[in-house]
């Protein structure tokens, strides 16, 4: 059953923004794209998955400031972490870049100065908010004020949490900048803008096609239906981005250039490897582009974006598959029940592997939302994977081992049943292509199911203890592990690593093109086990360390004192007041010189989850600032913030020794992961 001519297919996932760390609505949405990708390689087709951090924007240029870095060190510390966390979760990028690169300046500037040419940019005065102390124009969310409609007080500037009105920044009652609590003024700037009610026709005929799902282009129609507006694509310095040519002080709004990253990652990819760029991009070819998104950026991708493309000469998406949002235990992700979990903190206390199987299991084809129930996550891996899959197998394998030196049989005895598990595969394959991981997650356990009968029924476990019988034990034995070959064949986009140890053990490829090709006289490998069950006080674990600690630091100097003069009244502590203190692994990501300071050296920490951390810690003595970067070492993340005339530092690291020279800081085993507790 061989695949049909190769394809040439260049897939992205959703720009991750580089303002803080993955969760597991990000793994969603990297996870459904990486085995619809891994579905296509194993039909042998050439698949290439690009993506990127989007590293762009006002929100980057405060946080790098309050942590008093450069934005372009936040950003390449948040995309370190971002490729770690997608690694942990077995992502398989072809390139993983980011949109603060000289690609992504070049496109960005070459897709503007195209949609220039063709008149497709318009200018104008705009009135916009202004924060007179930081000298910014603010952006809707850096406005709070008490709602107009409800009263409730510290609501965004453009919609109440509390009653879901919708409205503008200047009909909130005492509004204030959130960066520096000003008020804000009313200022005029001239703005760029991208003509988009030009692309009405064509966008028309775009959402008549089969490029969204029915949903997607329905709800896009209402754009179009009411009338397309400019797009405003510029902002005002001070901004993090890439200058319009020619317009000084003037910024591409991040959304401008976030799209145009899925291009300059591929680019940055082919410049390395040789792949042939304009294959991809330039329209006419006989490749294929597929975007997979979050339903709540559909306007960008399937308005705004298509339209770009089209004015700049470049192809469009041959489709964009738009996904739902994800929630646990039925709601939205919460931190005060721990259900927000970052990636990093799944990571830290359960296989990657066992969230891929449940996410395949749940996800179809429409945007409806995706809910990770946790009871039925954990009964669903063990009994699916473990108890069903892995079960088969494990149960023929050791009479294979004890009875034959692991080699199967050179005839199949039920050739009528692994021929109907082979030619399962195509209905599969059609499932996988369209995006219905649930369905063809439904049909691959059904198998799994009908092989355990089969085990079931022939009993090879009775006719081991019964003379002369060992050929039909050898026989059933061999037919299980070639109907288990074939089910993993199935689940490889799935599960790869639990498919790279069945391949170890079976001896053979599990790609979808050997599908038709049965184990016959073949010799195993010893079995490994697979995969392990999950034990619930693993979930619980890792519940309890998403939840935000019940004390929180003291923030007062005479709170702080406070604690002072408690730790000092005695020569020992409780070991309650031990317990509060909170040890992390930190991954030393830059380290300097303090000027005036002949002890004290100033650390960035990247801490996992609780974010990034600066520290002045007096190592100097003993550590170059070249020797810290890239090391681990141990934290103290719960300790108040400590004002210095140097500035302020967020923690400390630990270390022994005599002191001078003779100062070693403390590091944790290796393999630990920044933001890991240390217990």
């Amino acid at each position: 059953m061989a695949a049909n001519a190769t394809r040439k297919i260049l897939v992205t996932s959703a720009l991750p923004y580089a303002n803080g760390p993955l969760h597991l609505g990000h793994m969603l949405e990297q996870v459904q794209t990486d085995i619809w990708v891994r579905f296509q390689k194993s039909r042998g087709h050439d698949c290439l998955y690009v993506c990127a951090d989007d590293a762009h924007g006002t929100a980057i240029m405060l946080a790098a400031e309050r942590l008093g870095i450069s934005p372009e060190q936040h950003i390449d510390i948040m995309r370190e972490r971002h490729i770690r966390d997608s690694d942990g979760f077995l992502i398989d990028f072809a390139n993983y870049y980011s949109t603060h690169s000289l690609e992504n300046r070049k496109w960005s500037e070459e897709i503007y100065q195209r949609l220039k040419a063709n008149n497709h940019i318009a200018t104008r005065e705009i009135t916009q908010a202004f924060d007179p102390e930081k000298e910014l124009f603010l952006a809707d969310r850096f406005i709070k004020g008490t709602c107009p409609r409800c009263k409730t007080a510290d609501q965004y500037g453009d919609n109440c949490e509390a009653c879901g009105a919708t409205y503008s920044p200047a009909d909130l009652i005492d509004p204030v900048s959130a960066i520096s609590g000003a008020t804000p003024v009313e200022r005029e700037s001239t703005h760029f803008f991208f003509k988009l009610p030009e692309f009405e026709a064509m966008l028309k005929q775009w959402l008549d096609s089969d490029t969204l799902q029915p949903q997607v282009a329905n709800k896009l129609r209402e754009w179009t239906d009411a009338g397309l507006q400019e797009w405003d694509i510029s902002r005002d310095a001070p901004y993090f981005g890439f200058e319009i040519p020619g317009e000084p002080g003037k910024y591409f709004y991040v959304w401008l250039d976030a799209p145009i990253g899925y291009i300059a990652s591929f680019d940055n990819y082919c410049q390395r490897t040789g792949h042939d760029f304009d294959a991809y991009l330039q329209p006419g070819g006989d490749t294929e582009l597929y975007h997979f998104i979050g339903k709540d950026i559909i306007n960008f991708h399937g308005l705004f974006w298509p339209a770009m493309l089209h004015s700049a000469g470049l192809r469009t998406p041959t489709a964009i598959f738009a996904h739902g949002f994800l929630t646990v235990n039925g709601t939205k992700m919460s931190k005060s029940r721990g259900t927000f979990i970052n990636a990093s903190t799944y990571l830290d206390h359960l296989d990657a592997e066992y969230l891929r199987y449940y996410f395949a299991a749940k996800l179809g084809d429409s945007v409806d939302d995706i809910d990770l129930n946790l009871e039925d996550f954990i009964q669903r891996v063990n009994s699916d994977v473990v108890g069903k899959v892995v079960n088969i197998a494990s149960r023929c394998a050791g009479f294979l081992r004890k009875g034959f030196d692991n080699r199967l049989a050179s005839e199949c005895a039920e050739p009528d049943l692994l021929k109907e598990f082979i030619g399962a595969g195509e209905p599969i394959a059609a499932l996988y292509e369209q995006r219905e991981f649930n369905k063809a997650i439904r049909e691959i356990i059904a198998l799994a199911d009908k092989a355990n009968q089969y085990i079931d029924g022939k009993k090879p476990w009775v006719l081991a203890k019964e003379e002369g019988r060992e050929s039909e034990v050898h026989a059933v034995c061999s037919v299980g592990i070639n109907l288990f070959r074939v089910l993993m064949t199935y689940l490889k986009p799935v599960l790869p690593v639990m498919a790279d140890k069945s391949e170890a053990f079976l001896n053979t490829s599990l790609d979808w093109t050997a599908l038709e090709s049965p184990l016959l006289d073949h010799q195993l490998a010893k079995f490994k086990p697979l995969i392990q069950r999950i034990d619930p006080e693993q979930v619980e674990a890792m519940i309890e360390a998403s939840k935000p600690s019940e004390e929180p630091a003291p923030n007062t100097p005479s709170e702080q004192a406070g604690k002072a003069e408690a730790s000092t009244a005695s020569d020992t502590i409780a070991f309650e007041d031990f317990a509060k203190i909170d040890l992390r692994v930190g991954l030393i990501t830059a380290a300097d010189h303090v000027e005036g300071a002949d002890k004290l050296l100033k650390l960035t920490l990247d801490l996992g989850e609780l974010g990034t951390r600066q520290v002045f810690a007096g190592i100097k003595s003993a550590y170059l600032p070249e020797q810290l970067v890239g090391m681990h070492t141990v934290v103290v993340a719960n300790l108040a913030p400590r004002k210095m005339r140097f500035g302020v530092s967020e923690g400390m690291v630990l270390a022994a020794g005599p002191g001078g020279e003779d100062i070693y800081l403390l590091q944790p085993h290796d393999g630990a992961r920044p933001g890991m507790q240390v217990k």
